[in-house]
C-alpha cells in the first residue's frame, strides 16, 4: 500500500494515497487483474439512471466512442442493455509507450426496467461522448372516485 509521511512526526502513515496507484497493484495477483483490457472498458463504463415523473433517463459517458460503434437493445421484453466495443489504438513498429490508460475492448451494462417502462417508445440519443436513452413511463392509474348519492 503506498504510504504517505505523517506531518505530527513519524515517517510513514498507514493512509492509502491513491496518487501512487503506480507503485502498489491494489488487484495484483486478484483473477480480475488478467481481465485486461476487456475488464477494463466494463468496468470503466459509468451509467446514471434518473426517473422523473414522465421517464427513466439514462445517460452513459463513452468518450470517443462513434454512434455506429455502441447498442441499445431490449432484451427479454424488460431488460435495457446498452453494449459496444472500443477499440484499441494500433500500434506502430517505431511507437514506444510510456502509458496507457484508456480503456479498451467491449462494455455491456444491463438493467432491468420497472412495469411502468414504455418499451416499444424508447429513444437513445449520442451527442459529445454521451449516450442518453430515455424510457418513457405510463401514466399511473389513479382509482376514479365516483360519488354516491345517499338516500334517506
Amino acid at each position: 500500500m503506498a504510504l504517505i509521511p505523517n506531518i505530527f512526526g513519524s515517517r510513514r502513515s498507514n493512509v492509502y494515497d491513491p496518487l501512487f496507484e503506480d507503485i502498489f497493484d491494489p488487484w495484483g495477483g486478484f483473477p480480475l487483474a488478467s481481465l485486461g483490457g476487456e475488464g477494463n472498458a466494463m468496468v470503466n463504463t459509468r451509467v446514471d439512471w434518473k426517473e422523473s415523473a414522465e421517464a427513466h433517463v439514462f445517460s452513459v459517458d463513452l468518450p470517443g466512442l462513434k454512434k455506429e460503434e455502441v447498442k441499445v437493445e431490449v432484451e427479454d421484453g424488460r431488460v435495457l442493455q446498452i453494449s459496444g466495443e472500443r477499440s484499441r489504438e494500433k500500434e506502430e513498429k517505431d511507437d514506444k509507450w510510456h502509458r496507457v490508460e484508456r480503456s479498451s475492448g467491449k462494455f455491456v451494462r444491463r438493467f432491468r426496467l420497472p412495469e411502468n417502462a414504455k418499451m416499444e417508445e424508447i429513444k437513445a440519443a449520442m451527442e459529445n461522448g454521451v449516450l442518453t436513452v430515455t424510457v418513457p413511463k405510463e401514466e399511473e392509474n389513479k382509482p376514479q372516485m365516483k360519488s354516491i348519492q345517499i338516500s334517506g
